[in-house]
């Protein structure tokens, strides 16, 4: 996959390649899924020939991750005030609502923080975090920091292996494959408590 993203880009002028990187990065969060840690890396790769530059690549990158970001933080904001209490979105309830506010609340930040190194899970994160009324600006400046983390980090394994994209992209790809088993699993196992404890009232 990276091979034919990487020939899509180089294809570009530095500019447009700067605007798709912004692009990819940005609507990750607003529209999962979508490959934007392939795009960084090949961005990466495009450092070591001179095509674009590491900084403007890690400010635009993390700038796009971090307002996409935002955006459904304040969707979910604005879903907790105007729609979720009021019962009209059926698949979240006020009871779950309640748990996941409390799990944010005791471990908001620390997932806010760590939300780029989970991957299938990021628009999760921002749009309960927004549910939850995290504190807007702290969780900016931790998602700024997050951004800037993994983007660096991807970045570079982009240039150090810019002549060996397919292991990058087996190796990114593996990753990304183990988070979302993890991730899938721990939600069936919340389904699956979910609807007991629902059985079990309903037998009481």
């Amino acid at each position: 996959m990276l091979e034919n993203i990487l020939d899509f880009i180089s294809a570009l002028s530095p500019f447009w390649i700067y605007v798709t990187l912004f692009f990819f990065s940005f609507i990750e969060n607003v529209f999962p899924p979508s490959p934007s840690d392939l795009v960084v890396v090949v961005g990466g790769s495009l450092i070591v020939s001179h095509s674009i530059h590491f900084i403007p690549t890690l400010i635009l990158t993390s700038f796009g991750s971090v307002l996409g970001f935002m955006a459904l933080f304040f969707i979910g904001s604005q879903l907790d005030k105007k729609v979720v209490r009021a019962g009209k979105i059926k698949f979240i309830s006020t009871e779950g609502l309640d748990k996941v506010e409390h799990w944010f609340m005791k471990y908001g930040y620390l997932i806010i923080l760590i939300n780029r190194f989970l991957p299938g899970t990021r628009s999760v994160i921002s749009l309960f975090g927004g549910l939850s009324e995290l504190d807007a600006k702290k969780t900016a400046i931790l998602a700024t920091i997050s951004a800037l983390a993994w983007n660096s980090i991807i970045i570079y394994l982009g240039i150090l292996f810019g002549r060996n994209i397919a292991v990058v992209d087996k190796y990114l790809s593996a990753y990304s494959n183990i988070v979302i088993g993890i991730t899938a699993l721990i939600i069936l196992i919340y389904i699956f408590r979910y609807f007991l404890s629902r059985r079990k009232r309903l037998k009481d």
